[in-house]
């Protein structure tokens, strides 16, 4: 299948590092201008020089902004205006016994995982609908459909991001744009490599993975933990022309993790 994002302006949330420079990466690759958003100029550059040595030719902007505060997404819209393809990746995530989550670490996650997404569709969706053409993605995770007990606040911040994608699906509705969910299962990231360790111990990587594994997500189907660049292939598609007749969907990347059909 032959993607081409030439001309489109995408916007990738969270784009520093992991899954979303690997996004970031994808739909370069497919011709789309990309911008990288952070908190971090000097990991923002660091990334757009890691993107640029994977794709030579990519037309790469950095916003440093906080996503996580309305005056971040208006530092953002300055900065870029218009999009035609927005990724909300931005999240955060960590294990916390579920009676010792305080109120603030609930706020935080909710500010961080959904209020961030649902602040920057209202910013760009007008323009999509506008121009008759558009893709939303907000990057979910198999958390949002079998909680895990260690990060209740985790899950029910990517549950809620299904409600916002779909909501707002029916909101563009025949106009030419789509809003989608993916969902993501247990992904090689740096930081979920400090968090399998949390969880199993210091054990040599390939054997912390499988034990991580074994404990923690024994229904994978693939008994290991997906690559970001996974995941970047599906958000390429959704993006493209060809995925038009997808939206108000909850596609899944999860290696057979969830057992039960997602509406």
């Amino acid at each position: 299948m032959r993607i081409d994002l030439a001309g489109r302006t995408a916007v990738v949330t969270g784009s520093s590092q992991g899954i979303g420079l690997a996004i970031a990466t994808g739909l370069a690759g497919a011709g789309a201008r990309v911008v990288l958003t952070g908190r971090g100029r000097a990991r923002l550059d660091d990334a757009a020089d890691v993107l640029r040595g994977t794709e030579p030719d990519a037309d790469v902007l950095t916003v440093t902004c906080d996503l996580a505060t309305e005056q971040g997404a208006a530092e953002l819209g300055a900065a870029v205006p218009d999009a035609d393809i927005l990724v909300n990746n931005l999240g955060i995530f960590g294990s916390r016994p579920p009676l010792e989550i305080t109120d603030e670490e609930w706020r935080t996650y909710f500010d961080t995982n959904v209020l961030s997404a649902a602040r920057l569709i209202r910013r760009y969706l007008p323009g999509m609908t506008e121009r008759g053409w558009g893709r939303v993605q907000n990057i979910a995770s198999d958390s949002a459909i079998v909680i895990p007990a260690e990060m209740i606040h985790y899950g029910m911040s990517k549950t809620a991001l299904l409600a916002v994608s779909r909501g707002f699906a029916k909101e563009a509705a025949g106009t030419g744009v789509t809003v989608n969910s993916v969902i993501a299962g247990p992904t090689h990231t740096g930081g979920v490599e400090d968090f399998v360790r949390e969880l199993v111990g210091d054990l040599p990587w390939d054997e912390a993975q499988r034990e991580f594994m074994r404990l923690h997500r024994p229904q994978s189907l693939i008994q290991r933990l997906i690559e970001p660049e996974e995941i970047a292939n599906l958000v390429v598609y959704l993006s493209s022309p060809q995925a038009s007749a997808t939206t108000g969907a909850a596609m899944r990347v999860d290696g057979g993790y969830i057992d039960s059909i997602v509406p």
